[in-house]
C-alpha cells in the first residue's frame, strides 16, 4: 500500500556567518550554494489548577479549576535561491490556544417556607481560545559556524493574523427559585499572534565526513513553556531530496494505532511496519520521481556483499518548493532471521529517489526486528517448570529480544490446570477450558512485546489444548495471516493414549475422575478429532519420541513411553521422530533440531514455512538407520471375562544398528479387562 500525504510548501531568508575550519572552508570553497532542507520550531505550554474556597455565606465551598494549552508549530522549507549563496522560501505557522475556568459552587440552605436543608449547586465555564493559520509567510533563519565548527541555527518567525473566540455557560439545581441554564457565544474577533525567535545551544558541529549536511534538534523548557527546535538541511545537493525515512508499527491490540518505533525497541516479526519516506522538490518546477524502498545488506559482515532487495516502489508528482510523504506497508514476517536460520538482530531499510531513471538522493535507517514471542503450552501433570529453560536456550539462539511465555508463570494472565505434577489426582480443567487460559497467556504475550503474531510450542497435551485453541478461539487479523504462525507439537498424542485408558478406568472405578486423564483416552480423542477439524492456515508439526518397542499399556508401536508414533504423527505431514522419552521432548536437543527450524525462518522461506513435508525424518539416529514407521507384523485376537487376564506371547523385531544383526526377542505381556465398557453406541467392548 502506498499513501501520499501533503506537506506545506515553506520559504525563508537565511544568511550564512562566521569562519570555518579548514575542511569546512574547503568545503565552502568547493560549494557556492545556500542551503535547503527543512527547520520545524514549536511551543508547547500546558497547565492547570484549581482551587476550594469556603464560600462567603460559610455555608458551601466553591471550586475553581483552570486549564491551558498553547501549541505554536511553524514549519519551515529552505531552498536556495537562483544563482546565489543564500536561500529563499515560505512557512505555515499553525496555532492553537484553549484556556477553560470552571467554577463549582456548593451551598446547603433553608429555603423560605421549608423546614429542610437543600443542597444548592451552580456551575459556570468560561472558555476562550485564540487559532491561526497561516503560509507563504517569510521568516528567517541563521546558521553560523565557528571557526572550531560549532554552528548555530536561529529561527526568526513575523508575527501572524488569527481570531479569538470563547463562551460562557452557566448551570443550576436545588435553587429555592429556580434558575435557568443559559449559554453566550463570543464571536470571533481578529487578534494578532506574536513574533517568536529561537536558536540552537551552538553546542553542534559539523560532520568533516559530510560538511554540507546538518541534522540535529534542540528544545528548552522554562516555566512549563517548551521550544523546540529540528532542523535537517544541506547545500550543494540536488533539486530532490530524502528529509527523512521513518519507521511505524500497530499498537497491539488496536488495528490501524500507528506509532512511532524507536531504533532501540524496534518491533517484532510479524508486525506490519509502515515505512514513510518525506520527499522534498527544492527546485522551481514540479517534479515527477520515484520513491523506492529497499532492504540492504551494505554494511552486514557476513551479508554485506548480497545486492539489495527491492522491497516496494511509487510515483510521485512533487510541485516546486513542496515536500510529500510517500508510505509504505511493509510485512516484517522472517525479518528476525536470515534464511538460513542466522539471527538477523538489525534490518537496513534504504528509501531511493530516482529522477528520469537515475537515483539522486537515498537515506538508509536501522531497523531492529525481534523474534515472535513463543508461548509454551504445558501437558498432563505438568506446570510451566517444564520450560523454565527455554528463555536461556531462545537467548542463546538469538538474543534476549527472543522471549518465552510459559503458561501459567504468570498465573494472573492465564493457568492452566492439568495436574500440575505427577500422580496428582485432583480436579483439572478441560481441553477447553485450558484453551481459554491458553488465550488469556497468548494475549498476555502479544500485548508485553507489542507482538500481532506469536508461535506456539506445545508438550504432549498441550498440542491438543493448543489445536483446540486454534480451532475455536484463535482471533483472525486484517493482514489476513493468522495469529499464531506456527504449532510445533512435542509428544503431542493425538490420537489418544493407551495409558490413559488403563489409569483413568482405574480412577474412575474409584470415584476419582480426573478430566485431563480421560480426555487423553483413545475413544476420546477420536471424538475430539471429529470436532476440531480447523486449523486456520496454521502449520502444524509434531516430533515423536521413539525410543521404545512395543507393548506397554497394550501399545503396539514404537513409543515414547506413553504415546505411539502414530498416535503423535496423525495426519500431520510435517512430522520427525527422536530416540527420546516423553519427558525429555523438551529439552536442549529436540529444540535445536526440529523446534528452531521452524521457528527461525528468514523472508524468502517465510512463505514455505507452512508448507508440509511428506519426509519423515528420523533425528539423532546413523542415515543408514531403517526411517519406516515400525508396521506391526503380529496380531491375535483374545476374548476376556471381566477381570480375567491372559498372557500373549508377541514376537517383536528390533532395529539394529548398521553393524550389528538385527535381532528377535519374545515379549510376555499381561492383559487386564477392567469392569465391561462400552462403545460410544451404548454396545459392550
Amino acid at each position: 500500500m502506498t499513501i501520499f500525504r501533503t506537506l506545506p510548501a515553506l520559504a525563508i531568508g537565511l544568511t550564512l556567518s562566521g569562519a570555518a575550519t579548514p575542511v569546512a572552508a574547503a568545503a565552502a570553497a568547493k560549494c557556492a550554494s545556500g542551503w535547503s532542507g527543512t527547520v520545524e520550531f514549536s511551543r508547547h505550554q500546558a497547565n492547570s489548577d484549581s482551587k476550594t474556597v469556603t464560600r462567603v455565606s460559610g455555608k458551601g465551598t466553591q471550586t475553581t479549576d483552570s486549564s491551558m494549552t498553547y501549541d505554536y508549530t511553524a514549519q519551515v522549507a529552505v531552498r536556495p535561491a537562483p544563482g546565489a549563496e543564500y536561500s529563499l522560501g515560505t512557512a505555515k505557522i499553525d496555532l492553537s490556544s484553549v484556556a477553560t475556568e470552571t467554577v463549582n459552587s456548593n451551598d446547603r440552605m433553608i429555603c423560605p417556607h421549608e423546614r429542610t436543608i437543600r443542597q444548592m449547586s451552580g456551575s459556570f465555564v468560561s472558555k476562550s481560545q485564540t487559532r491561526a493559520n497561516a503560509s507563504g509567510i517569510e521568516a528567517g533563519v541563521d546558521i553560523s559556524i565557528d571557526s572550531d565548527g560549532r554552528y548555530t541555527v536561529s529561527v526568526r518567525l513575523p508575527e501572524v493574523k488569527g481570531t479569538a473566540s470563547g463562551s460562557n455557560a452557566a448551570s443550576f439545581s436545588g435553587q429555592c427559585k429556580p434558575k435557568e441554564a443559559t449559554n453566550q457565544r463570543i464571536a470571533e474577533m481578529p487578534t494578532t499572534v506574536e513574533a517568536m525567535r529561537f536558536s540552537s545551544s551552538g553546542g553542534d558541529r559539523l560532520n568533516p565526513a559530510d560538511p554540507n549536511r546538518l541534522s540535529g534538534g534542540h528544545s528548552e523548557t522554562s516555566f512549563g513553556v517548551t521550544d523546540s527546535l529540528r532542523w535537517n538541511l544541506r547545500r550543494c545537493g540536488g533539486a530532490l531530496r530524502l528529509v527523512d525515512l521513518k519507521f511505524e508499527d500497530m499498537r497491539f491490540p488496536t488495528w490501524e494505532a500507528w506509532q512511532d518505533i524507536t531504533e532501540q525497541v524496534g518491533t517484532i516479526d510479524g508486525n506490519i511496519v509502515r515505512l514513510t519516506a518525506i520527499v522534498a522538490n527544492d527546485s522551481p518546477d514540479e517534479k515527477a520521481v520515484t520513491v523506492k524502498f529497499r532492504d540492504t545488506y551494505k554494511g552486514d559482515k557476513w551479508e554485506g556483499a548480497k545486492p539489495d532487495g527491492l522491497l516496494g516502489e511509487a510515483a510521485v508528482s512533487i510541485p516546486a518548493g513542496e515536500q510529500r510523504e510517500v508510505q509504505f506497508e511493509l510485512d516484517s514476517s522472517g525479518y528476525a532471521w536470515f534464511d538460513d536460520g542466522r539471527p538477523r538482530v538489525v534490518q537496513r531499510i534504504k528509501a531511493e529517489i530516482e529522477d528520469k531513471g537515475k537515483k539522486v538522493d537515498d537515506m538508509t535507517r536501522n531497523l531492529k526486528v525481534a523474534p515472535k514471542p513463543v508461548v509454551l503450552v504445558h501437558g498432563l501433570w505438568s506446570n510451566w517448570k517444564a520450560w523454565e529453560s527455554w528463555q536461556n536456550i531462545l537467548s542463546a539462539s538469538h538474543s534476549y529480544d527472543w522471549k518465552a511465555f510459559p503458561v501459567g508463570e504468570r498465573p494472573e494472565h492465564g493457568r492452566m490446570r492439568t495436574g500440575e505434577e505427577v500422580g496428582n489426582v485432583d480436579p483439572t480443567n478441560t481441553i477447553a477450558q485450558n484453551a481459554d487460559e491458553l488465550g488469556r497467556y497468548i494475549e498476555y504475550a502479544q500485548k508485553d512485546r507489542n507482538a500481532w503474531h506469536v508461535d506456539l510450542v506445545a508438550h504432549s497435551m498441550g498440542g491438543l489444548i493448543s489445536r483446540r485453541y486454534v480451532h475455536a478461539l484463535m482471533p483472525s487479523y486484517a493482514d489476513g495471516k493468522p495469529q499464531v504462525a506456527h504449532l510445533v507439537m512435542l509428544g503431542t498424542p493425538n490420537m489418544g493414549s493407551s495409558c490413559a485408558n488403563l489409569i483413568s478406568a482405574s480412577l474412575d472405578f474409584v470415584g476419582r475422575r480426573m478430566e485431563a486423564l480421560r480426555e487423553l483416552r483413545p475413544d476420546e480423542v477420536q471424538k475430539f478429532n471429529a470436532l476440531h477439524t480447523e486449523r486456520k492456515g496454521v502449520p502444524f508439526s509434531i516430533l515423536a519420541g521413539s525410543p521404545l518397542p512395543p507393548p506397554a499399556c497394550g501399545i503396539m508401536s514404537f513409543h515414547d513411553g506413553v504415546v505411539t508414533v502414530p498416535s503423535a504423527i496423525w495426519t500431520i505431514e510435517d512430522n520427525a521422530q527422536m530416540r527420546l522419552p516423553h519427558t525429555s521432548l523438551t529439552g536442549a536437543e529436540p529444540f535445536s533440531t526440529f523446534v528452531k527450524p521452524r521457528l527461525a525462518v528468514g523472508p524468502a522461506k517465510q512463505k514455505l514455512s507452512g508448507a508440509a513435508s511428506s519426509r519423515l525424518m528420523l533425528l539423532g539416529v546413523d542415515d543408514t538407520a531403517d526411517t519406516a514407521l515400525p508396521a506391526p507384523d503380529f496380531s491375535k485376537i483374545v476374548k476376556l471375562a471381566p477381570g480375567e487376564t491372559a498372557e500373549v506371547v508377541i514376537p517383536v523385531t528390533i532395529p539394529a544398528p548398521a553393524n550389528q544383526r538385527a535381532s528377535t526377542v519374545k515379549v510376555a505381556v499381561m492383559a487386564l479387562c477392567h469392569p465391561p465398557m462400552r462403545r460410544t453406541d451404548g454396545r459392550p467392548l
